[in-house]
């Protein structure tokens, strides 16, 4: 007979509708492979997917949350790709593996529509993980399969960032500083804007060589200038859309790059059209990337010994209060230790 487990579900969308359950402990089928879940990181998508479904069609009841990291206690018949006792990671977007992406809907993504992270095992397809680092923990590991993986497509694999470039970061949510991070690894400068001096200063720390209060600067592309000496940076991560779209033009380098990653001030992407002209500027949606990538983010975040920033972590069965830190903003990541007792 099987087991019981836990896990967090919601019968219809709300976060106060969030609640703890139990159920019995999947068995792997055949191709899937049986996670002991030790950490599960919070993206803002799960907020969204938990209030109204992000476009999803899900199946109530739903357990919400993406990325995990854990360890294999179980393998379904015909699975060679991990051994029991191996720790892995989950990927966002599920059955690519490389290459061009296929349509959408033979991509299903984890957390919405398929069933998530938020419980004791899961059951999951061993196409569907990668190897965890080495050097990281498991709740540092979890932060990887959205944020840092973002990032590294925005900047290295699609952007081909290289040592002397300047890249301009907007924001310190986990996207965000992972992109200093990994840029600052890359021999780049770094430029941060926040509404926070406390914040930019943690952000230098990581490796950000200026940064940029764009609320006593709100013109925050004029300084921008002002530190590359008229030049320009060569890519700029967008994560606030709406107006601030054309400042991001203004601020990158002719012929540049804008990476649009965020919507926090906006779901909509608002510009004249000269500026865009006059930029000749790429404007290049960002939206995570296939497991191949994840695994050479992987290889260096062992190598560059990159550590994940974690704003707090919250114990099984403070999912809420988790999910309540993170809308109130975060410097880093929101990450779920299962090893923790409540506070």
């Amino acid at each position: 007979m099987s087991e019981v487990m836990n896990h967090w579900e919601i019968a219809s969308f709300g976060l106060d509708n969030l609640k703890l359950a139990n159920t019995s402990r999947p068995l792997p089928k055949a191709g899937e492979i049986l996670v002991k879940i030790e950490a599960v990181s919070l993206n803002y998508r799960d907020t969204q997917v938990v209030e109204n479904g992000m476009t999803a069609a899900l199946a109530f009841p739903f357990i919400p949350a993406s990325d995990m990291a854990g360890t294999v206690v179980a393998v379904g018949e015909g699975v060679t790709r991990f051994s029991v006792g191996e720790r892995v990671i989950s990927t966002y977007i599920t059955n690519w593996i490389d290459g061009n992406p296929k349509t959408w809907a033979e991509m299903p993504t984890q957390g919405g529509p398929i069933q998530g992270m938020l419980a004791q095992y899961v059951a999951t397809p061993a196409e569907w993980c990668v190897r965890a680092p080495k050097n990281l923990t498991a709740v540092e590991a979890s932060t990887l399969p959205i944020a840092a993986l973002t990032a590294w497509m925005a900047l290295i694999e699609l952007g081909h960032l290289h040592a002397g470039q300047t890249v301009v970061v907007q924001g310190t949510g986990g996207v965000s500083l992972f992109a200093v991070q990994l840029a600052a690894a890359s021999g780049a400068k770094v430029i941060v804007t926040s509404s926070s001096d406390a914040k930019i200063a943690e952000a230098i720390k990581l490796g950000a060589s200026h940064g940029i209060n764009r609320t006593t600067t709100p013109e925050w592309q004029t300084a921008v200038l002002e530190l590359t000496e008229g030049r320009g940076a060569d890519h700029v991560l967008e994560m606030a859309g709406g107006d601030n779209l054309g400042r991001s033009l203004q601020a990158v380098v002719p012929g540049g790059r804008v990476s649009v990653i965020g919507l926090l001030e906006s779901d909509e992407l608002r510009t004249p059209i000269m500026p865009l002209l006059g930029s000749r500027a790429s404007i290049v949606a960002v939206a995570v990337g296939p497991r191949r990538a994840l695994e050479d983010l992987v290889r260096m975040i062992d190598h560059h010994g990159i550590k994940p920033v974690i704003d707090a972590t919250y114990a099984f069965a403070q999912v809420p209060e988790a999910f309540a830190h993170l809308n109130r903003g975060a410097f880093g990541k929101v990450v779920i230790d299962f090893a923790l007792e409540s506070k």
